[in-house]
């Protein structure tokens, strides 16, 4: 059971025996193949251990990527003890404030910390990782292709009832796809929103890190950006655009940066399908 594996890593991470209470509380995020809990001990701070299974090929880079972001001085959890055999490890706990919290919040307090999250976008693109490290396949046609078809078959069919096979065969998704497959230079979170950036110290830390791959820039932003959870009025996405214009010196494409978006929310709103 991973509860199981999370709690005898605990312990031994601990150094301390069965007769010593360990509590572990769920964290509910969206997870697949993982089990994440917060556990709690009077013999140590608490932290965040995660289990994993190999439903999705992404969940076993979590250890090694984490270590190559910290390396490159972005901010993310340290990773503090782990057991590949189990599957297990125990990490540093950020605390629960995301930034989808504070979403009722007026807009001009929740700046400083878009400004926090591009920087760490900006800092994403100067990391380099070794030439023998393992990352997810980029982003390339196929990729894009398969977040069509989540939306196409999730949200259109399952969700709305609707029939997707006109969707399916018109060219106006496979020509997106292709012309965003082209470009696979940046690296890129994969899943860069409000849920997956927790607010510590006053500052943005990235989690669910795990898909790093290379893409195209622009769509890490446009994640945030046309995050549907915050929902940004035109005016608020404009402010957001300056914010990173005055971090990067240059904004995106108009054009291609819209087809970014276009394709993130296809594969929002095919995740959404299936809660």
């Amino acid at each position: 059971m991973p509860t199981e594996a999370i709690l005898s890593t605990a312990r031994q991470f601990l150094g301390v025996d069965p007769s010593v209470p360990i509590t572990l509380e769920p964290i509910k995020r969206g997870a697949s193949g993982r089990t994440i809990v917060r556990v709690k001990s009077k013999v140590h701070e608490t932290f965040i251990g995660v289990h994993w299974t190999e439903e999705r090929e992404d969940n076993s880079q979590f250890v090694p990527v984490a270590h190559f972001l910290k390396q490159a001085k972005l901010r993310v959890p340290t990773i503090i003890h782990d057991r590949a055999r189990y599957r297990v490890a125990l990490v540093e706990d950020l605390g629960d404030t995301d930034l989808l919290s504070l979403k009722d919040r007026p807009f001009a307090e929740r700046i400083p910390y878009y400004r926090s999250a591009f920087e760490q976008v900006d800092k994403l693109f100067y990391a380099k990782p070794a030439k023998d490290f393992h990352l997810m396949p980029p982003f390339d046609e196929k990729l894009y292709r398969w977040e069509q078809q989540y939306f196409f078959e999730h949200m259109v069919e399952d969700f709305l009832g609707m029939d997707a096979d006109a969707l399916r065969e018109n060219p106006v998704f496979t020509e997106l796809a292709e012309r965003l497959g082209k470009v696979a230079r940046h690296l890129v979170h994969r899943d860069f929103q409000s849920q997956n950036l927790l607010i510590k110290d006053g500052k943005i830390w990235l989690i669910d890190f795990q898909g790093l791959r290379r893409g195209r820039q622009e769509y890490d932003l446009a994640s945030l950006i046309f995050d549907p959870y915050l929902d940004h009025s035109a005016e608020e996405r404009e402010h957001l655009l300056g914010i990173w214009e005055d971090i990067a010196d240059e904004r995106p494409q108009e054009t291609l940066f819209h087809e970014c978006a276009a394709q993130r929310l296809m594969q929002a709103l095919g995740a959404y399908g299936i809660l």
